[in-house]
């Protein structure tokens, strides 16, 4: 049931849209075809993934799993519910991704009967107006890749490359537009931020694992040990570039790009090390971008860079689940920077808010879009707009806590139940302006 303050909050924020739209922009439509979806990724949502890498370390002690992932949403069973969802707000595009770990359980055997399930999810979006985006990868991997160093072995560019072909040639003909991995550089971007025990827990959850399949190495995308940070970039650099082609190899005319993980850098004072930072935070990751068709950019905050480091966020500032600062103008000012950086189109693949209130998601969606609207006006051209997440879902190592979804979900019975921003964020949809 609603309180009164989630009602008052809801009314205000779709009031307000107008007026800030009237703010920034004498014209407050999005361009004509703009993208409006909402996000997932499979591993997150669709449950029982057992073939997968993170599968098998979040359900072993230790690991720096808070809880496994389960059921998840049941989103592979309950994938027409989600699509309706998509619909009845008035979308026209969902992000979702494809599980490798579903398609190729073991090396070299590809599931025909998985194939076919994505295949009915994507006419599935065709058959209710959305346009298919499709992440190849999105952190999760089959366990037997893993299990071989994952990223790391010089053999996985090769071993993407030709998931992807077999993916394209039963998929391919519907997909909108193409995602190879998601956020390659999470791992940099976290590298200054998590403490010490947290590498220290990851490199203790790989190495259990590794010790129970009795090989060397275990690595995945989003959980590795601090030395294989370079061999993992490595890695993923080959693997988009081998992956790109193999899917342009199938269809030359769709768009490919990968996602990057972004904040909204900002420099204060006279020698701000911002600039050396992103070096850090993006690795090769933009100049590799400025030979695909578009960068995908996921933006949840903003961070203030002076001269010896991160500054802490202003005073009185509202904040996130974790305690992060949430603020709106983040998505504008990391989409000109890639922009900037690339010269690519922008499709912003991911942005939100974790908060069990859900009044702070409703004013943050409409200011972060005049946000974007303003880069949009500014000559940054922008395909569209993921919001994360469609559904509250599996948070990776923090489990179910912190809340994204724009529908909160029953965790025995699945039942969705949309949440006041939905309902924000779909009047903005449907009338492609603020």
């Amino acid at each position: 049931m609603l309180d009164r303050r989630t009602l008052l909050a809801t009314g205000a924020a779709l009031m307000a849209a107008p007026a800030i739209a009237a703010r920034k922009s004498a014209n407050p439509n999005f361009p004509k075809g703009f993208y409006w979806g909402a996000a997932t990724a499979p591993h997150q949502v669709e449950g029982n993934n057992i073939a997968s890498d993170l599968w098998f370390v979040e359900n072993q002690q230790p690991t720096v799993f808070s809880q496994p992932s389960g059921d998840a949403c049941n989103s592979f069973a309950l994938w027409e519910t989600d699509l309706d969802l998509v619909k009845a707000m008035g979308l026209n595009a969902y992000r979702f991704g494809i599980e490798w770990a579903r398609i190729e359980p073991e090396k070299g055997l590809f599931s025909q009967a998985m194939l076919d399930h994505y295949k009915a999810v994507i006419d599935g979006c065709h058959a209710r107006g959305l346009a298919p985006i499709v992440t190849f990868s999105h952190f999760t991997a089959p366990r037997w890749f893993s299990a071989q160093g994952g990223w790391t072995n010089p053999e996985s560019a090769q071993l993407f490359a030709r998931y992807c072909d077999k993916a394209m040639r039963a998929l391919g003909q519907g997909i909108a537009s193409a995602i190879t991995l998601n956020e390659p550089n999470i791992l940099l971007l976290l590298k200054p931020m998590l403490p010490p025990q947290v590498w220290d827990i990851q490199k203790l959850t790989l190495e259990t694992a590794a010790k129970r399949l009795g090989v060397p190495k275990y690595v995945c995308a989003n959980v590795a040990g601090f030395d294989d940070l370079p061999a993992l970039q490595t890695g993923l650099e080959a693997a988009h570039k081998a992956g790109k082609a193999a899917i342009k190899a199938v269809r030359g005319d769709l768009p490919v790009g990968f996602s990057l993980a972004l904040m909204d850098d900002q420099a204060v004072g006279a020698h701000s090390v911002r600039d050396a930072m992103r070096k850090q935070l993006y690795g090769n990751w933009l100049e590799i971008a400025k030979g695909d068709d578009f960068i995908g950019v996921q933006n949840y905050e903003r961070a203030l860079w002076g001269d010896k480091g991160r500054l802490p966020a202003p005073k009185g500032s509202a904040v996130n689940w974790s305690g992060t600062e949430v603020w709106a103008p983040s998505l504008g000012g990391a989409v000109r920077f890639a922009h900037e950086a690339t010269g690519v189109p922008i499709l912003v693949s991911e942005h939100g808010v974790g908060s069990d209130d859900d009044a702070v998601r409703a004013k943050f969606i409409p200011e972060a879009l005049a946000g974007l609207k303003a880069a949009i006006d500014d000559g940054v051209p922008v395909l569209g707009y993921c919001h994360w997440s469609l559904l509250d879902n599996f948070e990776w190592i923090f489990g179910y806590k912190p809340k994204f979804g724009l529908h909160s979900v029953d965790p025995v019975t699945f039942a969705r139940t949309p949440k006041p921003s939905a309902a924000v964020y779909g009047a903005i949809a449907r009338r492609n302006a603020l």
